[in-house]
C-alpha cells in the first residue's frame, strides 16, 4: 500500500473564534456555566457581541485547531468544514489554505453566514464557549470527497460535530471509506455537556469499531461512563477502543489500549493563560506522532508539548511553530 497523500483528515464545524477575557461575575449573570459549550442563536450571538470586551478574532473550531497544529508540525493535513461564502468565510478558508490544508469544501451560497464562537476567558484561564453555529451545521454527505477520504491516514472528527443528523451521516460515510481503504479513524469526545447530549450514540461508534481511536479529558471519559472514578472510566475505555488518549491538566495524559497503558507527565510552562485549543492541539502533537510512527510514549509527550504551547497565550492556535519547537525540547 502507498503512503496516503494526507496525514490526517479534519471533520468539523469551520467557526470563526471571537476570544475577550472576562470576570467570573459576568458569566453569573448571564447565566452561563464555566468551562462549556453553549449553541446560540443570531439574537443571543449579537447580545453577546455587545457585551463583550476588547477581543481577538482567528479562524477556530476544535478540528481546524487540530489541523492547523499539525501543519505547524510539519505535516500534511486536509479539512472538510462548511462555511458560507461571506467575509468570515474567505477569511477561514485563506487562513486553511496558507497553513498548507487542502480545504475544498464547497462554501454555503445565500444562506446562514459562517459561524462564531465567543470566548470568554476568566482568570483562571478557563474558557466558555457560545456558539453560532450558521453555515456550519449544513455539512453533509455531499462534502464528503471520497478521494481525500481514501488518501488520509487518519480521519479525525469532532465531538461537537454530533448535533445535527446530516453531520452524523456524513462522518458515518467518511469513516466507512477510511476503513475500506486500510485507514484509522478517530474521535474527540468535545465536552462533557456533548457527552451528555449523545453518550449512546458515541458508545455504539467505538464498541462497533467505527471509530479507532479515542481522545478526552477526565470529565468527558467520566461522562462518557456515567461514573466519577478515574479508574473505572479508563478501564471501561480500555475494554472499548483500540486506543484512548486521556489527557488529566496538571497530572498529564494517557494512552490507553487493551494491552498497556502510558502516563506521561505534562509539560511544564511558564504561565497559564488561555486553555482554548488546549485538547484540540495535544490532539495535533498525539495524531501527528502515529501519523509518523512513533511510539505512543513519544506521541503523548508530542501531544503535551502542544497543548503546553497553546495555553500560554490567547488565542486557540499555536503561536510558534510546533516543529522547531518540538526539535528543540527532542520529540522530533
Amino acid at each position: 500500500m502507498s503512503a496516503p497523500r494526507f496525514d490526517i483528515l479534519g471533520i468539523g464545524n469551520a467557526i470563526v473564534d471571537v476570544l475577550s477575557k472576562t470576570e467570573d461575575d459576568f458569566l453569573v449573570e448571564e447565566g452561563l456555566h464555566k468551562g462549556s459549550m453553549n449553541l446560540i442563536d443570531t439574537e443571543r450571538a449579537n447580545y453577546l457581541y455587545s457585551k463583550m470586551g476588547p477581543a481577538i478574532e482567528a479562524s477556530g473550531g476544535s478540528a481546524g485547531n487540530t489541523i492547523f497544529g499539525i501543519a505547524s508540525l510539519g505535516g500534511h493535513p486536509a479539512y472538510f468544514g462548511k462555511v458560507a461564502d461571506d467575509q468570515l468565510g474567505q477569511i477561514f478558508t485563506h487562513d486553511m489554505r496558507s497553513l498548507g490544508a487542502h480545504f475544498e469544501t464547497s462554501p454555503l451560497v445565500d444562506a446562514a453566514p459562517t459561524a462564531r464562537s465567543m470566548i470568554l476567558i476568566t482568570p483562571d484561564g478557563e474558557r466558555t464557549m457560545n456558539t453560532y453555529l450558521g453555515a456550519c451545521v449544513e455539512l453533509s454527505e455531499d462534502d464528503i470527497d471520497e478521494e481525500v477520504v481514501a488518501n488520509s491516514g487518519i480521519t479525525y472528527m469532532e465531538g461537537y460535530l454530533w448535533d445535527k443528523e446530516n453531520a452524523k451521516n456524513a462522518f458515518r460515510k467518511a469513516a466507512r471509506i477510511a476503513h475500506e481503504a486500510g485507514h484509522k479513524v478517530s474521535i474527540s469526545l468535545s465536552d462533557s455537556f456533548c457527552v451528555d447530549r449523545f453518550r449512546s450514540e458515541f458508545l455504539e461508534l467505538i464498541q462497533t469499531g467505527q471509530v479507532d481511536i479515542v481522545f478526552a479529558n477526565e470529565p468527558e471519559i467520566k461522562s462518557l461512563y456515567q461514573t466519577s472514578d478515574r479508574v473505572t472510566a479508563i478501564n471501561a475505555i480500555r475494554r472499548d477502543a483500540k486506543l484512548a488518549a486521556i489527557t488529566l491538566g496538571e497530572e498529564g495524559s494517557l494512552a490507553v489500549t487493551a494491552e498497556e497503558t502510558h502516563h506521561v507527565n505534562a509539560h511544564e510552562i511558564r504561565e497559564l493563560v488561555d486553555t482554548t485549543g488546549a485538547g484540540d492541539l495535544y490532539a495535533s502533537g498525539f495524531l501527528f506522532g502515529l501519523a509518523n510512527d512513533l511510539d505512543l510514549e513519544k506521541c503523548a509527550l508530542l501531544g503535551g508539548y502542544s497543548a503546553a504551547e497553546v495555553i500560554q497565550h490567547i488565542g486557540p492556535r499555536p503561536a510558534i511553530n510546533l516543529a522547531q519547537g518540538a526539535q528543540q525540547v527532542g520529540l522530533l
